[in-house]
């Protein structure tokens, strides 16, 4: 049996350290670039991976040299390949631009990603029918997004929603259908409409989608946590303090762990409080899935 199930993307991280983002139309020397395995999808499933979790990857890697290193690269993560198919494009890329506060700047091109259609998901039915949770982002179509949603309702397989990057097109009929909708304050605002500068606005915004029907709505604070609502419960859960180096993928860190802890068992509390701890110790290296700790070096 498969503890959890993304569907979701895959990305060659491009990343460049600078000490300052260039203006429009300079150029800057940068003092160090580096490569590594990316995309949202393929980061949540090798953190839970990583932390011990049977996890399956549905995703389409491209037609290149990049496609053979991510499936190698899932094989060595002990991921479940039955679900990756090649696609006709070439892998999506990320060019990642850190700056010296660690924050970041992040480019897509999804590449094959874009070939993960609703269709595909129907030829891995066993995959999905034995798992205790869906995963899903929003580097793939959106289509195949509801098409999984409708599944997992059908199925009655909860669903994770990271609903990254954020798009003023996703549905909120299948929000309403997922049991955990994971946005950070863009992406809030993205969807409702709402402003979210202040932790209050932010409350307000999440409440905003409870009271619309949405079962868990968990917003990622960054330095400041994460807040957790739903009908019965109004939380803060305080991020631990650390010194960061890199932010890159700590939001798919906190969502890869929050998934492993939960289908381990554990209430949300206290997944949401593993998950900060393992997100935090992301953050103080550099790159998004070698910067993923396994459950030995935690």
């Amino acid at each position: 049996m498969t503890d959890i199930t993304v569907i979701g993307s895959n990305m060659i991280d491009l990343i460049t350290y600078t000490e300052k983002m260039p203006l429009e139309g300079e150029t800057i020397e940068a003092p160090e670039f580096e490569m590594g395995f990316g995309g949202k999808g393929s980061n949540q499933a090798v953190a839970a991976a990583r932390l011990g979790s049977k996890v399956s990857m549905i995703t389409m890697v491209g037609n290149d040299s990049f496609g053979k290193e991510h499936l190698a690269n899932y094989q060595d993560n002990n991921i479940d390949v039955t679900g990756v198919g090649i696609g006709t494009k070439s892998s999506g890329t990320a060019p990642i631009f850190v700056s010296q506060d660690s924050s970041n700047r992040i480019l897509i091109i999804k590449g094959a990603n874009n070939e993960l259609t609703p269709t595909i998901l129907d030829t891995h039915l066993d995959t999905i029918k034995q798992s205790k949770l869906i995963v899903l982002q929003q580097e793939i179509p959106l289509e195949t997004n509801y098409h999984a949603i409708e599944l997992g309702e059908k199925l009655g397989i909860p669903v994770l929603l990271n609903p990254a990057p954020a798009s003023e097109h996703l549905d909120l009929e299948h929000v309403r259908k997922v049991d955990f909708f994971m946005p950070n304050e863009t992406e809030l605002a993205t969807l409702t409409g709402l402003p979210t500068e202040s932790l209050d606005e932010i409350t307000l915004a999440a409440k905003s989608l409870v009271e619309q029907g949405v079962k868990h709505v968990i917003v990622t604070l960054g330095s400041r946590g994460v807040l957790w609502i739903n009908k019965d419960n109004d939380m803060v859960i305080p991020s631990e303090k650390v010194h960061a180096i890199d932010t890159t993928g700590a939001g798919d860190a906190f969502i890869g762990a929050f998934s492993h802890y939960l289908t381990q068992g554990e209430d949300i509390p206290e997944a949401l409080k593993h998950a900060n701890h393992y997100a935090g110790i992301s953050v103080t290296n550099r790159g998004t899935q070698k910067s993923y700790p396994t459950l030995a070096e935690i």
